[in-house]
């Protein structure tokens, strides 16, 4: 009797490591199959194009921060966009860095200005190899510099009119879809709103100073940065230099700008944001006309400054603009 029992609870052990083997073994498995689930979804169309393991991001590098804002809007996620200068930096004189080709080697497409601006840009291009550049104010008819050592030669700020901003964004478009088919829609319908944007600020900014007086429609600058926006909104312009260049604030510069402003009554003059107001403020002193401060013409601000982006360049410029004028 007693060995029957003992079998018996023999057995009811057995039984029971047995039971607990099959219990560990289907918690096991239900956990790696709600594992593999959890890390590994069935992919869509959307999470495949946007997954770095399976497609690698261009690189699109630009020659200012103002292009590279203007690029990035096109191009969203599908497009790493990087600029050759830093905010606040000054385009026309930049020299580039060792590094700067090191950047500029690794990347697939460099989008520049074009009109002069990048003097420096021929001796750049050619120290790289196999890397294409499309210029981004292709198309556009340019203003061309009355006075001073670049009578003739093309006035570089075309962006500075929304209307030819519209340019750039469809010159932007092409680059992208031409380097990269595979995301065009996504590309040409990013386009097409951002360029509604642009239509959207041109038409607030066209508003804004369509009441200024006559005697108030001057922008005085240091820099001739505005020939096409006058264009674009029936405005006057006068300016120390058309370009910045070696020569900055000569004393023939200054004296015309202060006849100039004297003979028109212009209330307020201004300067750029990324060189000296100084020669400015020597205007302001001799005409008694008020100093309004800087536009951002060149280089957007940092993230957290007034101008960012360049739709908030256009609008801060003109609302310093007409501020100046209605209180000078």
């Amino acid at each position: 009797m007693t060995q029957i029992y003992g079998d018996k609870n023999r057995r009811t052990r057995l039984a029971a490591i047995a039971i607990g083997l099959l219990l560990i073994c289907l918690n096991s498995c239900n956990s790696t199959s709600t594992n593999t689930t959890s890390i590994s979804p069935s992919p869509t169309t959307e999470t495949s194009s946007l997954n770095p393991q399976t497609e690698q991001k261009k690189v699109i590098l630009t020659t200012f921060t103002v292009l590279a804002d203007m690029a990035q809007n096109v191009a969203g996620d599908r497009a790493i966009i990087e600029s050759l200068t830093k905010p606040g930096a000054e385009i026309h004189g930049y020299e580039p860095t060792p590094s700067d080709l090191t950047k500029a080697s690794k990347a697939d497409l460099i989008l520049d200005n074009g009109l002069g601006l990048e003097r420096w840009a021929k001796r750049f291009y050619g120290s790289l190899k196999d890397v294409p550049h499309v210029t981004l104010s292709e198309g556009i008819t340019p203003v061309l510099i009355a006075d001073d050592a670049y009578a003739g030669k093309p006035n570089p700020h075309a962006w500075m009119s929304p209307q030819n901003a519209l340019i750039y964004v469809e010159n932007i478009r092409k680059a992208l879809v031409n380097l990269d088919p595979a995301n065009a829609a996504y590309y040409t319908a990013n386009a097409k709103v951002y360029s509604q944007k642009i239509r959207d600020i041109d038409q607030k900014l066209r508003q804004e100073l369509d009441v200024l007086p006559e005697n108030k429609r001057y922008i005085v600058t240091c820099e001739g940065a505005f020939s096409y926006l006058i264009k674009d909104y029936g405005l006057k312009e006068l300016y120390l230099w058309p370009v910045n260049a070696e020569n900055q604030g000569t004393p023939q510069q200054i004296r015309k700008v202060i006849d100039e402003v004297k003979t028109n009554k212009v209330p307020t003059i201004f300067c750029e944001s990324t060189v000296s107001s100084e020669a400015q403020k020597q205007v302001a002193a001799q005409t008694r006309a008020n100093f309004g401060g800087v536009f951002y013409v060149d280089s957007l601000s940092a993230a957290d400054g007034v101008a960012p982006t360049y739709l908030k360049l256009l609008d801060y410029n003109v609302n310093t603009l007409i501020k100046g004028l209605q209180e000078g």
